[in-house]
């Protein structure tokens, strides 16, 4: 039938090794955003997993900065984890 081969462009998510279910946002050259509007609050698990996915990140890309755009619904503790782990937080309150 068709003998044109399929070809798939890779994503954002392919280069940096993040799964396809996490959104991520170029905002520059060399800096990444997660992207996590959600009517929840963030919490530390959440925050984990973040610095998890932002470490395979930096193993590929070193220089990257990474951040995270998110409401401004995020706990202490997640703050202070992703700071610990130089996560910039980007407060988007026209996502709530």
């Amino acid at each position: 039938m068709n003998d044109i081969p399929s070809f798939k462009m890779p994503t954002l998510n392919d280069k940096l090794g993040v799964p396809n279910q996490i959104t991520l946002e170029m905002l520059g050259p060399e800096h990444v955003a997660f992207v996590k509007i959600i009517k929840s609050r963030i919490i530390s698990k959440d925050a984990q997993k973040i610095v998890d996915w932002s470490t395979i990140i930096r193993q590929k890309e070193p220089n990257m900065q990474i951040s995270l755009i998110c409401t401004s619904n995020i706990c202490s503790k997640s703050v202070k984890l992703l700071a610990d782990h130089q996560i910039e937080i980007l407060i988007d309150e026209e996502g709530a």
